[in-house]
């Protein structure tokens, strides 16, 4: 039986080219944008998943409280919580400190010297995740101080194979030595934590300098539990909320878990967040979006040729065939079709598939040994198949032979209905793809074009690091007079991107009941000069002030919190007491998703961590030579490093980015599919219609006449999918923008090129069909009557 269903399917497919072609197309294109989509959503949602313990692994996460402001969340924490934790949680097996932020040192070994990113982090590490060893024991590994575990890629490119690096001492930034106990697996791509060597962190938490680790209020390290198999999370969440506070009396901070298999997906803290799920969950609705454009393509070519397979229902009926074999029958030739587009689908999408990875940063690959993906592929195709099927296969099968025997059968206006209706859905997916591609590369250009409060354009930045830091004023001086350069300072931190904040101010006259979090900096002289930031009142650090190192600076919103009138002169305590010597305007100092934040800059050249150079437009290479000669000879340990301001900022909206390059290629895909259905019925149309065109011309109808007639009645379903779409659009895009603290004001005009392009993109698909229709010797089409 399944025999004879795919010969009859065969010989439809062949008989019917030019509409199995379109068929086809459509829903492999379909397919290949579901594929890709897919394999990205399957490859996000195995992120930090590969953990053998993965259901008892958790991150602990601190909840700031401030009166009058938005609740602060934030995975650093105090580095006493872990051992405390421990000590008296019973349900905590084990607890794991690892630092916040990947730590670049410079690795030496002989004459070869490498920077590798790392992080330290305590002696369980290894027990707890699942960062396979290829040498060493994972219960002693980092055991004693100066130890160190590294990277099989490391241990490469310092020695020959992994097991000669065993045992080997590594010189750390020319300063300290560090024993290799253990190499490791390269950790996974699909591992939001990225390191290449980890050190025991109580090296680092007994440096010089580093007291401050030791008070409860001080926050700097990622805790993670390994908490007892079957501890209820809800019991235990209420058990540790006030943890912090028996320790920190002052303190509001309240402590809740997050699953690891959680804290990549679920990222975002904000009321209404939950981050890069999202995403997700967008561009798998956009993979059914595409999938059901295709699908309802092969539904209304089907419906619409419905009276061709008219008369071989009615006689398979008169001869016994059942409904159900019928209905059987055209599933068959449905699913058929679907995996003949599966076939041209894989294809296409191992074709693409490299160009994808460079766009989203992906290494997906196309394993067809992944019974997983084996399934997706499969499960695909026929639910494509079923879905795309089953309306045209029950239209079909219900067909009345004896009308159908006698030519009396008709396509009721209820199915035309139906056809009609599956186009307007269609072109309504088509405007909205359009509207938010447009919306999402008008946001893009806003944030990149708009003045951010700072120059970020020709500033670059080295790290200060060996050498360097000691020999700061003089490499600055040499700096500023090399050509070029305009102007050199340096801070902590970046300026786009300040991470570190305190909720310990004080100033005269504030409320005991008020605790505000500020943004705070460490920075040189001249750093207004160089940001190129608007100072609105007072002066900047002046080396002809020996009290700057006791002073501030605040911007506008800082001074709007404190309810400062005349802030210059003004009392302030953070960490030392001083006063407001100048008030900055805002700039953004972190995501453009963020309002602007109060911030307080503190003269403190010890703490500075990166070296800025502003550089004269035009003279970018020129400059940046001149900087690694200056740079190179007083620090010649270390491999030159530099970056641009303006690149970070591009990074920090990376993601925006991808998704916008997605969607307008998504979107482009869909409107394509879409024409290729407009196209096949504007087809079947015209063939429909072919006598009556050649009567109309007889009789002297004009082609414009006759190119309208044919159009009419699609440009009307497409203007119907307009005035639906449109609304539509307007409400989701503003539900969009409204995750940006500074955003573009939604534009009439972006609906009018949505609406004109759709029309635009549908006169041109039907003019092919209707023109050569109109243009058509009559003769031809009347001979036969």
């Amino acid at each position: 039986m399944i025999q004879n269903y795919l010969k009859i399917a065969y010989r439809n497919l062949m008989r019917h080219k030019v509409f199995s072609l379109i068929n086809i197309s459509g829903l492999a294109l379909g397919m290949t944008c579901s594929i890709l989509i897919l394999l990205w959503v399957k490859d996000e949602l195995s992120v930090d998943r590969f953990h053998a313990d993965l259901d008892n692994l958790y991150r602990v996460m601190e909840t700031q409280k401030y009166p009058g402001s938005d609740n602060f969340t934030t995975e650093a924490t105090p580095a006493l919580l872990a051992e405390a934790l421990e000590a008296e949680m019973p349900e905590v097996k084990h607890a794991v400190r690892s630092t916040t932020w990947p730590w670049q040192q410079l690795f030496a070994y002989g004459d070869k010297s490498l920077k590798v990113n790392g992080r330290y982090t305590d002696p369980e590490f290894f027990e707890v995740f699942t960062f396979p060893l290829l040498h060493g024991d994972a219960k002693s590994v980092l055991a004693q101080p100066r130890s160190v575990v590294i990277s099989e890629t490391v241990a490469r490119q310092f020695f020959n194979s992994p097991e000669e690096a065993m045992g080997k001492l590594f010189r750390i930034n020319e300063s300290q030595s560090y024993k290799v106990t253990g190499v490791m697996q390269d950790v996974p791509k699909n591992s939001t934590m990225q390191f290449d060597y980890v050190m025991p962190v109580e090296d680092w938490i007994n440096s010089p300098g580093n007291e401050w680790l030791q008070e409860w209020g001080n926050n700097a390290l990622r805790t993670f539990l390994q908490l007892q198999p079957g501890t209820d999370i809800a019991a235990f969440n209420e058990k540790v909320k006030p943890f912090i506070q028996k320790y920190d009396k002052e303190s509001t901070t309240e402590v809740f878990v997050q699953p690891v298999a959680d804290m990549y997906l679920y990222n975002d803290f904000r009321e209404g967040k939950q981050g890069f799920i999202e995403r997700v969950r967008l561009f798998s609705v956009v993979a059914v979006f595409i999938l059901v454009i295709a699908c309802i393509n092969f539904m209304n070519l089907a419906t619409a040729r419905s009276s061709k397979r008219a008369k071989e229902v009615g006689v398979r009926k008169a001869i016994g065939a059942s409904k159900g074999s019928l209905v059987r029958q055209f599933m068959v030739e449905s699913v058929l079709m679907a995996f003949l587009a599966l076939f041209v689908a894989v294809n296409l999408a191992g074709i693409l598939l490299p160009d994808f990875n460079d766009l989203t940063g992906k290494y997906i690959s196309l394993d067809f040994t992944d019974p997983s993906l084996v399934l997706l592929l499969l499960g695909v195709a026929l639910l494509t198949g079923v879905l795309s099927g089953s309306y045209p296969a029950f239209f079909l099968s219900s067909f009345d032979p004896a009308k159908v025997l006698k030519g009396t059968v008709k396509v009721g206006s209820r199915v035309a209905g139906v056809r009609e209706g599956l186009v307007v859905f269609q072109f309504i997916l088509s405007a909205l793809l359009i509207i938010s591609t447009l919306v999402a590369y008008l946001q893009l250009n806003y944030i990149r074009t708009k003045n951010i409060g700072l120059d970020r354009e020709n500033l670059v930045y080295v790290p200060l690091e060996g050498a360097l830091r000691d020999r700061y004023d003089v490499v600055k001086r040499e700096l500023q007079n090399t050509p070029g350069v305009l102007n050199v300072t340096a801070s902590d931190q970046p300026p786009i991107s300040v991470g570190n904040s305190t909720g310990g101010i004080e100033w005269k006259g504030k409320d005991p009941n008020t605790n505000v979090l500020f943004s705070v900096m460490s920075v040189d002289y001249d750093f207004i000069e160089t940001m190129d930031v608007k100072l609105l009142e007072g002066r900047t650090f002046s080396r002809e002030f020996g009290t700057d190192t006791a002073s501030f600076i605040i911007n506008k919103e800082a001074a709007r919190l404190m309810q400062m009138q005349d802030p210059v002169g003004q009392w302030l305590k953070w960490s030392i007491e001083g006063r407001v010597i100048g008030v900055i305007d805002n700039f953004h100092t972190t995501s453009m998703h963020i309002p602007a934040q109060p911030l307080i800059l503190r003269l403190h050249p010890d703490f500075d961590n990166l070296l800025f150079a502003r550089l004269e437009a035009g003279q970018t290479k020129q400059a940046l030579a001149a900087i690694e000669q200056i740079v190179k000879r007083h620090n010649p340990a270390y491999p030159f490093e530099y970056h641009f301001l303006d690149e970070d900022f591009e990074k920090m909206y990376k993601a925006e980015a991808i998704m916008g390059q997605l969607t307008k290629y998504f979107a482009g895909i869909a409107i394509f599919i879409s024409c290729l259905g407009l196209f096949g019925l504007a087809l079947f149309t015209a063939e429909q219609r072919t006598k009556e065109i050649g009567v109309r011309k007889v009789l002297g109808a004009s082609v414009a006449s006759i190119v309208y007639l044919l159009s009419k009645d699609f440009l009307k379903l497409v203007l119907i999918a307009n005035l639906i779409a449109l609304p539509l659009g307007w409400y989701f895009m503003t539900n969009w923008l409204n995750d940006y603290a500074d955003r573009m004001e939604l534009s009439w005009w972006i609906f009018a090129v949505a609406f004109i392009a759709t029309v635009i993109i549908a006169i041109v698909t039907l003019s092919f069909h209707a023109i050569k229709t109109a243009v058509a010797n009559p003769v031809n089409s009347l001979r036969t009557e």
